[in-house]
């Protein structure tokens, strides 16, 4: 999902990740530090804003991954022209949804395991 995001909208800051995939802050932030350490993005800083950092795709010059994800992306737009607008709606109110709530549980076992320490 993310690798579909960033190949559409090239660089983008992380909080725009955010706000794109429906993910928390701490989870896209997660999710980069994973990107980047296996070499499908880089950290950059904006040239506009010193403050922000762009997240730049490598991936592109990945031979196997540009392979992979174009089939991956022709197969996922094939499932999601299986469904009605209506239905895609659904589907995406309830993923967000979901991804909500698995963050909070996943905060509440972070805190429970801090407050045993």
């Amino acid at each position: 999902m993310s690798i579909d995001i960033l190949h559409e909208k090239g660089p983008i800051t992380a909080g725009e990740l955010s706000k794109l995939t429906g993910l928390t802050t701490g989870s896209v932030t997660a999710l980069i530090d994973r990107l980047e350490k296996n070499g499908f993005v880089q950290r950059q800083p904006d040239p506009k804003d010193r403050r922000k950092v762009i997240i730049v795709p490598l991936y592109e010059n990945k031979e196997d991954v540009s392979r992979i994800y174009l089939q991956l992306h022709a197969e996922m737009v094939k499932l999601a022209s299986s469904y009605s607008d209506e239905e895609l709606a659904l589907i995406t109110q309830f993923l967000g949804q979901a991804s909500a709530v698995l963050e909070d549980q996943i905060l509440q076992l972070h805190s429970k395991a801090r407050n045993k320490s």
